[in-house]
């Protein structure tokens, strides 16, 4: 009997490059797999995939172990992490429940076991952003991460009014989170992001896909009410949009804390598997381009020696992108012919 319930053979080939490609998931190896009631269908492919290659799954629901939305990371899910050799968090993002999560992800991060963060997973991400050549991903992951350490600046431009131009600090890590996930770097699934903690960023960012935390749940896709925010040295200074509520909730949000409203984190997004935006933030965020977060910016990860309560990214489409004047994206593809990408 399975702990989450009946299985959906649409999503065990999804599961499957989870659990033996990105995590590397052996025989006999204890795997911490937690999920909600929102996430049981996914769930229940991923605890299959997991017994199939010979793991010991250790299958928690969150609703059992304490109310929603989580305030302190449950101690269940805690101590499940303490004694696995890696592990899932299965779940949709409720508002307030960041500081739970980051608890969670501190302990991995501490004991650094393989972790695949799938906050906001559905049974559409397992059949396509889970379905990646993860391999062709890092590739082009660790070519950008390579490049990224000698460029000067990144320009990015799109048709909705997008244009921004961001500096780095050498001293700050590009991060790969290609969807090989090793003990060092966590990653969230689908997977497919290189992202570092820039020095500056100046310009317009227009947030026309989705936006990140509770935002993407309670607006969904932005596209017809865009936010428009100005950054200034890597703080946003305005937050414009037509829907006021929106506009208020988001500035509100960004100035949780003295760090809020600033610019944690610079990504390109680089599966290559994807085409488009679907609404769902944490698929989108992996499609070829260039997204921006405000506020903590992971720096056990990138070295960025502050931090912050918050953390909401925030999605363009069909971005141009260019390393110093290279042009390296155009109408949100990758120019593969910069990059070599043989096959796989």
């Amino acid at each position: 009997m399975m702990y989450y319930g009946p299985v959906s053979a649409d999503l065990l080939p999804g599961a499957r490059n989870a659990v033996e490609t990105c995590l590397a998931i052996q025989p006999d190896e204890h795997v911490a797999l937690i999920a909600d009631e929102a996430s049981v269908v996914v769930a229940a492919s991923l605890e299959q995939a997991l017994t199939d290659c010979g793991a010991d799954a250790h299958c928690l629901l969150v609703e059992s172990v304490t109310a929603r939305p989580m305030g302190p990371a449950p101690p269940a899910i805690l101590d499940a992490l303490n004694r696995a050799d890696a592990g899932i968090l299965c779940v949709q993002a409720r508002e307030g429940e960041l500081g739970a999560r980051m608890a969670i992800v501190g302990v991995v991060e501490r004991r650094r076991i393989r972790y695949a963060h799938m906050v906001g997973v559905t049974p559409r991400i397992m059949r396509e952003g889970m379905c990646a050549d993860y391999h062709r991903v890092d590739r082009l992951s660790q070519q950008l991460c390579e490049r990224m350490q000698d460029a000067q600046s990144l320009t990015v431009q799109t048709p909705g009014g997008t244009n921004f131009t961001a500096t780095f600090n050498r001293e700050l890590v590009w991060v790969k989170t290609s969807g090989l996930i090793n003990p060092r770097y966590w990653s969230n699934l689908p997977a497919g992001e290189v992202f570092t903690t820039p020095a500056t960023v100046d310009g317009t960012f227009v947030c026309d896909g989705t936006a990140g935390d509770y935002f993407n749940a309670k607006y969904g896709e932005l596209e017809r009410t865009p936010l428009v925010l100005v950054v200034r040295d890597g703080r946003l200074v305005s937050a414009r949009c037509d829907h006021e509520e929106l506009e208020r909730d988001f500035w509100t949000y960004c100035h949780t804390d003295a760090n809020s409203d600033r610019v944690g984190e610079l990504a390109f997004g680089t599966n290559l598997g994807l085409r488009e935006m679907i609404g769902l933030l944490l698929q989108d965020e992996k499609v070829p381009g260039v997204h921006i977060a405000f506020g903590d910016p992971y720096g056990s990860q990138t070295h960025a020696d502050w931090s912050s309560r918050t953390h909401v990214d925030v999605l363009t489409r069909g971005c141009d992108v260019w390393i110093d004047d290279d042009q390296v994206i155009s109408a949100g593809q990758y120019l593969l012919e910069r990059f070599d990408l043989c096959a796989s």
